[in-house]
Formats: C-alpha cells, structure tokens, sequence
C-alpha cells in the first residue's frame, strides 16, 4: 500500500441561484483536479446553490435545484475515481441543514451537517439553519427517488462521522467550526484522522488573511495532519467578497497557496504529500499521544478506495512555500475592484460613475475603478476567454480586446466634478488631473443654476431666503445650504448615470458609486441622500487612516503624480 496522497482544494465563483453556472465551474474544478493526479476534491461551502441565497433557503426549489446539480454531479463521467465533496442545503427529518455530501463513483459515502453556524456581524447562518449537535453520532438519512435511481442507495449516513479509506482516514470541517474555540479537528485528530478538510464561506476584511493562515498552520502544528481549505470567490450577489485564499497545510507548514484576490472563475491546487510524515511527526508528541488515547472515538464510513497508488516510491512530493501576504494598501487595491467587476458583470451594467470631488474619498474610489481595469488587462493578457467576454457583453462590443487600461477606464468610468460657488480651483484642478491620468471619461459642471432653483422654490413658498453663516445666517440655515448643495449633487449623478452613455451613442446605464469611508458611516458624518447615496461604495468598509495609505500606495504603483504631495482631507 502506498502512502502518497495527491488531494485537490479549489476557489470558486459561485452565484447564488446560478445553478446550471455553479454545475459548470463544480465539474471544472474537479476535471482539474483529476488532471493533476488528485483523488480527493474539497468544494466550498454551499458551493451547489451558492452561499448568499438569504431567505431563498426558506423555499423548497433551491432544495430542489439543489438535489438535481447533486444529480448531475453523480452522473458525470467527470467525477468518477475521486472522492468529491460538494456542499449543499439539506432538508433531513424536516430540519434544514447546512451539508458537505461526499460521494465516490455514483455512491454517496456521507452528509456531514455544520455542527457550529455563524452568526455574527455579517453572518446569519441561524436564520436558515439548525447546527447538528448530535457530536460523533450519525442517522440514516433516507435519499429521494431521483437520487435513489442513480446510487442504487435507500439511505445514507447522516451526522458527524470520518471516513476510513484503505489507507487513511479523512474528517470535515465546515467554515467557522474553525474558528470555534474547540474545532472538531482537535478531537479527530486525536481520533486518527490524518486529513482534515474545511469547506469555507469566509468573506475578505483588510488583514484577516493572517489569521485565517495561523489557524490553519497551528491547527496541524499541534496535532499534526494534512488540512486543506477551500473557499468562495467573488460577490455572490450581496455586499460582500469572498477572497479565495485555498491553502494545503502539512505539519504547521504551507504547501500550496491560493490567489486571494483573482478574477479567475475557477482555481484548483493540488498538493502531494507523505502520509508518513504525518504519523511520523505526531509519534513525537507524546501529549498529544496521551490525549488520543483517552479519545472518544468518531463513527467510521469504511470507503473501498484509497488516495494513495501502490507504487509510489519515486512520486516526488511537493515542497513548503513561505505565504505571501498583501500589505493592506495592496489589499484595498485588489479586493474592492474585484468585486467590482463581479458586481458590474452580474449587474449587465455599462460601466460606472464617480462623483469626483477633489477630495481623499472619491480619489481613492477612482484608483480602485482604475486598478479593476488593470486587472482585467492583465487577465486577458493571460489568456482568460471569461473576463474578455464579459468585457465585450459590458461594452457591446464583440471585437473589442483591452490592452490598455486608461483606454479601458475611459470607457467604463465617467467622473464628474460638480461645483458649486463654494468649490475651489485647487479641488477642481485636483478632479480634473486624476481624470486624465486613469484615463476616465470626465466631466465638469456647475450645480449653482439647480441649487438657486430649489431654493427660489422655497422663497417664493415661504417668502424667506436663507443665507450661510459667513453672511450671517443661522446654524439652521448654513445647514439646510449645505444639504440643499450635497443632495443636488445626488440627483445630477443618477440622471448622468442614467443618460450620459445615451447622449454619447452607448447603450446601457452607469452604477453610481459612493464615497463613503466606514468612520464616516460609524460616526454619522454624511448629508443622507447625498452622494453616500449610491448603488455601491467600494471602500465602505475602508477606514480613513488606511485610504491615506492606499492614495500613497496608488500614487506610487500606479504612477498618479496627481496624487503627489496632497494634503487629503
């Protein structure tokens, strides 16, 4: 028996709903996989339906969609000689559960329910779900028909269970039963399970990628083991990005590294490692020796198949990589204009608008406008036929190839500086400079004739004319003035938005973006209904501190010397 094992976790971009699409890319990652030797797939969470779908859970279709995907999945010659474990909603004795199903050559092996949902900040897992808090105990979970006719099963094993190949033994882990202060892992590693999976719906938060490396490296640095974890990609629909970062770790080391931010629908690493290693390496701990032995045991699924070839003496295995980290700067380049492009592609939009005042804010929004544009550049010089027929759908234009990306921005992106009596030149220059640099369509206007109308509507009502505090006036009226000025300029951006590619001959309509900084929005230091009004702010959950780095890092990578030597405010 050999002692090799190449096993395969993947990034996908999964819609919610999209389920001829997640199909797609599901069989894709797996054909990969299978490609480069794997005989075990790990999928990420909800990979089948898509992790955003909200209160779609609630209704019986995406249950049933769901099963027919899983139908399909079984079917394929595609998935036939590796172990693939997908994710899925299941409905179990009327309780709806959040579910790896794991299947091998048209038989379903297992279903593991989530045992720890989350639940906080941007999570709300309890509202659709129950976690399983049967701990090492399983069910017979009684399979449909449809499903029925294709594995030649009446029933599976339903619950918290490992599976015991010829040659290893392989548990799951679902999301943020890692970040639990007791993972399941800590257990069936005691227990003897050498491989450990994690199928993930973790989303991107500025730094958040050194902790999600450490608890996976410590995981098995104190107990030993193969981990491997997989995650979504991309926008799935909501406000959210879901950064990638799959990993392969052996022993505390990394021994393959996902792309936390791409625009690739489908990534897939493979990893060869030594199960010897492993047992090796857990002989010499002996207080993880003693804990195992006082270990209650996990119910075992015996699995005829091993991940490991008979002869494999001279297979090479894969070597440690040291992770490579983003700065923060390089992460709120990268990250939000990703899901930028996810959000303006799903949207079938023609582009953007940026309300372009002068200021940190909107600059900040323009540079990530105008590192999406890069990255798209260089996606399609790489050879990826997806984002280039995007681009051509987005544009309309079923010849167009992007090369450069001003030339690209300049027609995705239309910037406008809005002034007003109050405004200076200085802001204006400022606006006007960046433009040219990105390469935006840019425009200039003044909001003074729109701004004396509304207020000669109130005058003329009220028989009053209110005047700022610098001529006089009250708190009260050098508010309202300011208001009145901030809220026209909403309005001006959702007509420009609406029309501006029709008066140049373009079809389609432009998504507004807002400028909003996450302190801003924390300390409530905005006019409502003005330009934080937009359909997507792509540095709301940016703070201030870190967009001064990120307009420095900008000025410096990018080479915007209109961004040289500010005072940003």
């Amino acid at each position: 028996m050999g002692r090799k094992v190449t096993v395969a976790t993947c990034a996908l971009n999964q819609w919610a709903l999209d389920f001829e699409g997640n199909l797609h890319r599901i069989l894709r990652s797996i054909e990969i996989a299978k490609n480069k030797g794997a005989r075990y797939r790990l999928g990420p969470e909800l990979e089948i339906c898509g992790y955003g779908c909200w209160d779609h859970y609630y209704e019986s279709d995406t249950l049933l969609h769901s099963l027919e995907v899983l139908k399909a999945l079984l079917e394929s010659p595609v998935t036939q000689d590796i172990i693939c474990d997908v994710g899925m909603p299941v409905m179990h004795r009327n309780v709806r559960y959040n579910c790896r199903v794991i299947f091998l050559n048209r038989r379903i092996l297992l279903i593991r329910p989530k045992t720890a949902l989350a639940n906080q900040a941007n999570y709300r897992e309890l509202r659709w779900f129950t976690p399983w808090a049967r701990s090492r105990q399983t069910e017979e979970h009684l399979l449909p028909r449809t499903l029925q006719d294709v594995t030649n099963q009446d029933t599976v094993p339903f619950g918290d269970a490992v599976l015991a190949t010829w040659d290893t033994c392989v548990g799951s882990e679902i999301c943020e039963e890692l970040w639990t202060p007791h993972s399941p892992h800590i257990d069936m590693g005691l227990d003897g399970v050498e491989i450990f999976t994690n199928a993930s719906g973790s989303h991107h938060v500025l730094r958040k990628a050194h902790t999600r490396v450490d608890l996976v490296t410590m995981a098995t640095t104190k107990n030993g083991g193969i981990y491997l974890l997989a995650n979504q990609k991309g926008c799935d629909g909501d406000r959210l990005y879901y950064d990638g970062c799959a990993m392969v770790a052996m022993n505390g080391s990394v021994f393959a590294q996902g792309a936390q931010f791409s625009l690739d629908d489908v990534e897939v690493l493979t990893a060869t490692l030594d199960l010897e290693d492993v047992r090796s390496y857990r002989a010499e701990i002996s207080s993880r020796n003693l804990a195992a032995s006082r270990v209650s045991p996990y119910p075992r699924v015996k699995v005829d198949f091993a991940l490991s070839c008979s002869e494999d003496l001279l297979q090479p295995v894969s070597a440690p990589v040291q992770w490579r980290y983003h700065s923060p700067e390089e992460e709120i380049s990268l990250g939000p204009a990703c899901w930028l492009w996810d959000f303006l592609r799903r949207s079938r939009q023609a582009g953007f608008f940026l309300p372009l005042s002068g200021g940190l804010d909107s600059a900040a929004c323009a540079c990530v406008v105008y590192s999406m544009c890069r990255q798209v550049c260089q996606a399609v010089a790489s050879g990826n036929e997806e984002v280039l027929a995007d681009v051509r759908v987005i544009l309309d234009q079923s010849s167009y190839t992007p090369q450069d990306p001003r030339e690209l921005c300049g027609r995705l992106l239309t910037t406008c500086y809005m002034a007003s009596e109050n405004s200076s030149q200085e802001t204006c220059r400022r606006a006007r400079e960046l433009a040219g640099q990105i390469g935006s369509h840019h425009v200039g206007l003044s909001i003074d004739p729109a701004v004396r109308a509304v207020l000669g509507i109130f005058s003329l009502v009220t028989g009053k004319s209110p005047v700022f505090a610098a001529q006089g006036g009250s708190s009260r009226e050098n508010l309202a003035l300011q208001n009145v000025q901030a809220r026209i300029r909403m309005v001006i951006a959702y007509l420009f938005a609406q029309l501006s590619l029709w008066s140049r001959g373009a079809r389609g309509g432009l998504l507004v973006l807002g400028t909003t900084n996450v302190d801003e929005s924390l300390l409530g230091y905005l006019t409502k209904y003005d330009c934080s009004s937009a359909d997507i702010n792509p540095i709301g959950g940016v703070s201030k501190t870190d967009l001064r780095a990120f307009v420095q890092f900008c000025m410096e990578r990018f080479q915007l010397p209109a961004l040289q030597g500010r005072t940003w405010v």
